[in-house]
């Protein structure tokens, strides 16, 4: 885990380890596999953090997109990524190899969680 941008008791909102700035994890502190064992607590709690998460990336980063995936196999623990795609970005880097664009802004990740936290 990065950064933790923002923490409740239900949900854990972190920047992902590395230089590429805008991507989020959302995570539950109970540890579940898949959206579907969530409790509806928790689903209401994801989504207000995601939502957060989004409006935080787009008013600070100013991206093309802002994009939320729930996608992944390789961690059994559920997480929902929200993850922007840089002006610039080339089209030919699909709309989830972002981080690999080395043309990617340089920004001081712990000054932006720092400022997402204002957003939840």
């Amino acid at each position: 885990m990065g950064p933790v941008v923002w923490a409740s008791g239900t949900v854990v909102v972190s920047h992902r380890p590395g230089d590429f700035p805008g991507y989020l994890f959302v995570e539950t502190r109970r540890h579940v596999a898949a959206l579907d064992e969530l409790t509806s607590d928790e689903v209401s709690a994801v989504s207000r953090a995601a939502w957060c998460a989004a409006r935080g990336l787009r008013a600070e980063l100013a991206p093309e997109h802002v994009f939320s995936a729930v996608a992944g196999r390789s961690v059994a623990h559920f997480h929902q990524h929200v993850f922007v795609r840089h002006q610039g970005t080339p089209d030919e880097i699909g709309w989830m190899d972002g981080p690999s664009w080395a043309g990617a802004p340089v920004t001081d990740i712990a000054m932006l969680c720092h400022r997402l936290a204002g957003y939840f």
